[in-house]
């Protein structure tokens, strides 16, 4: 059986990059659209060579386009045009994450604020900078600046929530977790993290956070695997099947959800020719699926079924050599088969 795991730090770095790329990607929907607004931009371009505006608006798009080459000329050119203003630093910074390179990107946005002390991206950027660096001291400084110009900065609440969490104070997280979807009810990444301190002692506020998170992103797979595996930690074997099943339909390669189904079938219901569906199911979503396969010869081992149980710890052998489980289930049945 699979344990849920969400990587945080991954909501947090997309907190770094820019507000108008975000902005571009849910209200144009893809990299078609982001090719669009590209065009677009180019024209423009091609009529204002000196625009320093368009020249970092380019530099979002790249930047969303993973372009990284092209965004880091635009976003040099519009420096170039008005090093002045503290949103090309920003801007600049997201490149420079992107490349894999901390110790330049905070040097951008320390660059911001030095034109603007006052920006509130920059503070918030270096907080989440910080908290991925693991200087938690600069984290709840820059937060702290954060929300001194901000009071209702709902991303900065959520950035010293994990802060917090890291070094064990739940409490207080809890706390700027709650003011988060406080301040921004579809604050989804928010509803995620409540729901990732819930689940660690089953508690039934996991399953209401997540249902708030599914809200306002239905499809999100991460949400819909957590709901999952919180119904069935919690022995609410329906629930975690008709969510795994809509996770099925939503996500046509997420292996794990016709394996969850055919573990608890296996496991908790013994009902073994309905695991064996669904743990082909799996197998079909991935052949090299080991644990799908094993699992569905102990199905069939249990169906009484020796051959097809025997076919299948082979090829689990086959797919990892020496899997211990699977050395045991063909000692088993040699014993079986030979009565």
């Amino acid at each position: 059986m699979k344990s849920p795991s969400l990587c945080i730090l991954m909501l947090v770095v997309l907190t770094l990059s820019c507000h108008h790329n975000a902005e571009h990607k849910s209200k144009n929907g893809g990299a078609d659209s982001l090719r669009i607004v590209l065009e677009d931009l180019n024209k423009k371009i091609e009529g204002k060579a000196n625009d320093a505006d368009l020249y970092n608006q380019r530099a979002g798009i790249y930047i969303a386009l993973r372009q990284i080459n092209q965004a880091l000329n635009d976003v040099n050119k519009a420096i170039q045009l008005f090093p002045k203003k503290a949103d090309y630093y920003n801007t600049l910074s997201d490149v420079y994450l992107l490349m894999g390179q901390p110790l330049n990107c905070e040097e951008s946005l320390q660059k911001a604020l030095s034109v603007d002390p006052n920006n509130v991206a920059a503070s918030l950027k270096l907080a989440n900078l910080y908290l991925i660096t693991k200087d938690y001291q600069k984290t709840y400084q820059y937060v702290g600046q954060v929300l001194s110009l901000d009071k209702k900065n709902a991303a900065a609440r959520l950035t010293r929530a994990i802060a917090l969490l890291e070094n064990g104070d739940t409490a207080r997280a809890v706390g700027d977790l709650m003011e988060a979807v406080k301040l921004n009810q579809a604050y989804f990444d928010a509803y995620m993290q409540l729901a990732e301190v819930y689940a660690v002692r089953k508690d039934p506020l996991t399953a209401d956070y997540l249902n708030d998170a599914l809200k306002i992103r239905p499809d999100n797979t991460t949400a819909l695997y957590m709901l999952g595996m919180y119904y069935q930690e919690t022995a609410r074997y329906d629930k975690a099947i008709s969510t795994y099943e809509i996770l099925g339909k939503v996500d046509t390669t997420f292996k794990d959800a016709p394996y969850n189904i055919g573990y608890i079938n296996l496991v908790y219901l013994q009902d073994y020719q309905t695991a064996v569906i669904y743990f082909s199911k799996a197998i079909a979503r991935d052949p090299g699926y080991a644990e799908a396969w094993y699992n569905r010869g102990l199905s069939y081992e249990q169906l009484g079924n020796y051959q097809k149980a025997y076919y299948d710890y082979q090829k689990t052998l086959k797919i990892r050599v020496n899997y211990e489980k699977a050395v045991t289930g063909l000692n088993r049945l040699d014993k079986l088969m030979k009565k």
